[in-house]
């Protein structure tokens, strides 16, 4: 995406109490190829839909359905999207439509909407699909006159459905599409392509073999690139940044150089679309033939990236995609124009969708043009930032092309494991030797560091860490507090001049310690920098930490699993309790994206009434053709209610009606190899946080010593709503519950209303973010470094 212009927001908060459906229709369909995750904006609209007193309908088949008519247009209810949120493909159906391409077919889509008095179509495809729709639009006033003529509808039907109002969501598994950073189905097709390299790194490690892997984006590399950052990939080719002339060259001496490190394999991805700088295309056999001198395999992943289950990631995000949708489809105006609903950041927004597909068409041209720095860079911040980190990572230079900087730099993890620590430790590595830094590895967190765990780590010493669990540097939860004395005196045995530190909520706590001993310990007056990581995603100053997603990823496969192993029984509950200290973080997300019917957490206090109330909406849920429920639980949620007692109390009221079974999830929470986006964020966060590091060394750097005790010395990378941002860590002290260690305030309890609407609880929902349409530009946004 080129840029967002954001509108400035009101203080006052709107509720979408005030917005009534009552008297509208609603559409849903689903176009173009399919995606993991539309079932759950497909789910997410019609609930929406009906708690808002609209009627919505399913159009099946996608345009085609809609041109047939017919049974192809079928009301939906409520119970009609159960269990639909863990089924891959699209359950509606999709078809590509070569009729509605035609004017006389869609008259006879329009026909068969006002048939229904369907005025309201929310669609869910590629550009393509939209672009159709948005003509359709355009032309609905000029089909209806000619229905009209036709004496196929009067005057008062047409009238009566006067305009069409179009909202879009973008369900594409290749994400080429400009105006969003993620499309619907991306992830669940990353997390495809990751679990098929980890399992061939196996085999091609036990026979030195180096696997050459296609995998899908004929015109977008985006799946390429992050699926090369995400494995460490040794080479990658993607549409929008060709090799130079003499690549296969340059190419097998890399191989040489990386098997002369004793590395045993090597993987190389293509993406299908491909090309060198002459246009021509590079195929996955060509590779090969290039290869020579190495035992080399192909593997082309084709369909297996569209299938499975969706990820934690994808549910959610399809979730909010679908309430959005209908909020923005309640707003819509005469004189507004059709949009598309999507993320930028951690937000969601509108955009005009022309806009987006002009943009998204621009950088073909550009492609086609062989302007491929402008291509990259309409493809938007997040591709931009993906291809500058794959850069950074990819190029090894030799000792006497590095910079000397003389700085030695530390990294440290703190506290309890996360999934993409690993991750984030080689690419702070690797990018600190390309600053011409000396890298150092602390062994066992903070008690390590004073007892002089400490030796330089090298290139190689970090290949294929990437997609480890855990923590292979070693960490531990002790803080730095009693043992300033050693630290210090360790700091000045190894000349330590800057330090990295990887953690949780006892990282913020050992960073805040050192920076505030910096008075008493001159030692400690060197450039600090945390990464937050913990699975709890406790951390105050970002929205997100590495390895949240992949215990989210957990909770929600387990949740999935055991739902299902009720399938031949007659009604049951299951209460589940997950992991996260006082944060509800992994329960309330992870219950939206497995379709929670109740979640306790410490944020929102309940009481003996909530759980009743919950317990009689269950009973009554039970009454129709739903069979299954889940309610989740964080393990500190309650001192008295706890899970022993909730469950107690479901099954004496339950009675009956339904019976119940609960599981305790622990640590397979925290274990496990990362998911696609903890390694990618891991990667990502770390390389800019050497960045950092680097120009900060620079600025304090002075009478041939590093000095450095300002505030903004010792920052926090974190991200906040759009952007990455450094934060200096005494000011997150204010932000911050020691006692509870949570944030005091917690983006995500916006999302608990979204869960309890689409578990059909009347609540309360703040839409103060919502309904405001943005525009896309091609103005950079601020790289906010400070």
């Amino acid at each position: 995406m080129a840029g967002v212009v954001v509108p400035k927001r009101q203080d006052t908060k709107k509720f979408f109490e005030n917005l009534s459906g009552a008297g509208k229709s609603i559409a849903v369909l689903t176009s173009g190829g399919d995606a993991q995750g539309m079932n759950a904006a497909v789910r997410a609209v019609v609930r929406m839909g009906i708690y808002v007193g609209a009627k919505v309908y399913f159009i099946h088949e996608g345009y085609q359905g809609m041109v047939d008519g017919g049974a192809n247009i079928e009301e939906a209810t409520w119970e009609s999207v159960s269990s639909m949120l863990q089924v891959g493909g699209t359950v509606i159906g999709s078809a590509r439509c070569k009729e509605f391409r035609g004017r006389e077919g869609r008259l006879k889509a329009a026909h068969n909407l006002v048939q229904n008095g369907i005025t309201n179509l929310c669609v869910i495809g590629g550009d393509g699909s939209l672009t159709g729709a948005n003509l359709f639009r355009e032309e609905w006033s000029g089909l209806l006159e000619e229905l009209i003529q036709q004496g196929l509808i009067d005057k008062e039907a047409a009238a009566t459905n006067s305009e069409l109002h179009i909202v879009g969501m973008v369900g594409s598994i290749d994400n080429d599409f400009c105006g969003t950073d993620m499309t619907i189905g991306t992830d669940s097709a990353l997390h495809r392509i990751i679990e098929v390299v980890d399992a061939i790194m196996t085999t091609a490690q036990s026979h030195q073999r180096t696997f050459v892997l296609e995998v899908m984006g004929r015109h977008c590399g985006y799946l390429a690139l992050v699926s090369a950052l995400a494995c460490g990939a040794d080479w990658v080719f993607i549409p929008e940044m060709p090799p130079e002339d003499g690549w296969e060259a340059d190419m097998c001496q890399k191989l040489s150089e990386n098997r002369a490190d004793k590395k045993r394999l090597n993987i190389i991805i293509v993406a299908e679309g491909a090309i060198d700088s002459h246009n021509k295309a590079i195929t996955p056999d060509y590779i090969k033939e290039c290869c020579k001198g190495f035992d080399t395999r192909v593997t082309i992943l084709g369909h297996v990236q569209r299938g499975g289950t969706p990820s934690a990631f994808d549910r959610i995000l399809a979730s909010r995609m679908g309430v959005e949708a209908v909020l923005a489809l309640l707003e819509a105006s005469t004189n507004t124009p059709a949009c598309v609903v999507s993320l930028v950041g951690n937000q969601a927004v509108r955009l005009p969708l022309m806009e987006c597909v002009q943009m998204t068409q621009e950088v073909q041209k550009a492609m086609d043009e062989k302007k491929f720095e402008e291509a990259v860079r309409l493809r938007g911040r997040s591709f931009e930032n993906n291809l500058r980190t794959y850069r950074l990572l990819s190029c090894r230079k030799t000792d006497s092309e590095l910079p000397n900087s003389s700085f030695n730099v530390a990294v440290v993890n703190v506290g309890a494991p996360a999934a993409g620590m690993n991750a984030a430790v080689r690419s702070a590595v690797r990018v600190g030797i390309t600053e011409g830094h000396k890298m150092f590895a602390v062994s066992d967190g903070f008690e390590g560091f004073y007892k002089g765990q400490i030796k330089e780590i090298k290139w190689g010493d970090v290949g294929g860490w990437t997609g480890q669990g855990g923590s292979l540097l070693g960490t531990k939860r002790t803080l730095p507090g009693k043992y300033l004395d050693k630290i210090a005196e360790q700091i000045k045995i190894h000349n330590i001049n800057a330090i990295l530190v990887i953690g949780g909520f006892e990282a913020l706590e050992s960073v805040l310690q050192l920076s505030s001993a910096r008075a008493s310990h001159s030692e400690f007056c060197v450039p600090l920098c945390m990464l937050p990581a913990t699975i709890s995603n406790n951390v105050p100053g970002t929205d997100l930490s590495i390895g949240a997603d992949t215990a989210l990823n957990s909770v929600v496969e387990t949740c999935d699993r055991i739902k299902q192993s009720a399938s031949g029984t007659k009604r049951r509950v299951f209460i589940i309790e997950t992991m996260g200290g006082y944060c509800g973080y992994l329960a309330t997300v992870g219950g939206l994206a497995a379709g929670a019917d109740a979640v306790y957490i410490y944020e929102e206090p309940f009481d003996i009434r909530d759980l009743q109330a919950n317990v009689e909406h269950l009973l009554e849920k039970m009454k129709t053709s739903i069979q299954r429920g889940l309610v989740l639980r964080n393990e500190n949620s309650n001192e008295n209610f706890t899970t022993d007692f909730i469950y107690q109390l479901y099954t004496e009221e339950g009675r009956g009606t339904f019976d119940c079974r609960k599981n305790i999830l622990g640590h397979m929470q925290q274990g496990g190899a990362p998911s696609p986006f903890d390694r990618n964020f891991g990667t990502k966060v770390a390389a800019k946080a050497v960045q950092w590091i680097t120009r900060t060394l620079k600025d304090s750097y002075k009478e041939g010593k590093v000095f450095a005790n300002s505030e903004d010395t010792a920052c926090l990378l974190g991200m906040r709503r759009r952007a990455m941002v450094f934060q200096p860590v005494a000011q997150i002290r204010d932000e911050t519950d020691f006692v509870h260690r949570i944030p005091k305030d917690q983006w995500w309890l916006k999302l608990r209303p979204l869960m309890k609407i689409l578990a059909k609880y009347k609540t309360s929902f703040d839409v103060s973010d919502s309904g405001q349409l943005e525009h896309v530009t091609r103005v950079r946004p601020k790289d906010s470094s400070a």
